[in-house]
């Protein structure tokens, strides 16, 4: 089992990936070219961390990105998509896979990670604390609510 940073040429992979990821759980995602030509985009960027787990092939990734934040002297992470194909879920990939962006990350001088988890991901939520995220509400309150437009 390898982890890397992923390279340009990563893209096909990556967003058959998420597309997998999508629609495991009955989730739109766009079609697979467009996620390659958005990933082979967004793997350009400097504001862009993804990471990608091997045994030997392609099987799990890690996608963040970067925004600045007056409240840090570097940016602020946030974890959009982490996914462990499911034949490999409890294998220690993910762990594989946090470890690595977690120092990515830490030398890129950021000063924290956000990570939106559905409450009732207990295992998610487990995974990430386990990790050494916190929950800032706690369960049976008032949750804060994203609001999106698309444009």
């Amino acid at each position: 089992m390898g982890v890397r940073q992923a390279r340009r040429g990563d893209a096909q992979v990556v967003a058959a990936m998420l597309w997998a990821f999508n629609t495991e759980f009955d989730t739109w995602v766009p079609e697979v070219a467009d996620l390659e030509r958005r990933f082979d985009v967004l793997l350009s960027r400097d504001d862009v961390v993804l990471v990608v787990a091997e045994d030997p092939e392609p099987t799990g990734f890690a996608l963040v990105t970067l925004r600045p934040s007056p409240y840090y002297d570097g940016p602020v992470a946030s974890l959009d998509e982490m996914y462990v194909g499911p034949t490999r879920r409890g294998e220690g990939l993910g762990t594989a896979l946090i470890t690595l962006m977690l120092r990515l990350l830490r030398e890129l001088s950021c000063g924290e990670v956000q990570i939106n988890v559905d409450e009732d991901d207990a295992g998610a939520r487990r995974f990430y604390e386990r990790h050494g995220f916190t929950n800032l509400e706690p369960s049976g309150t008032e949750q804060m609510l994203c609001y999106i437009q698309e444009l």
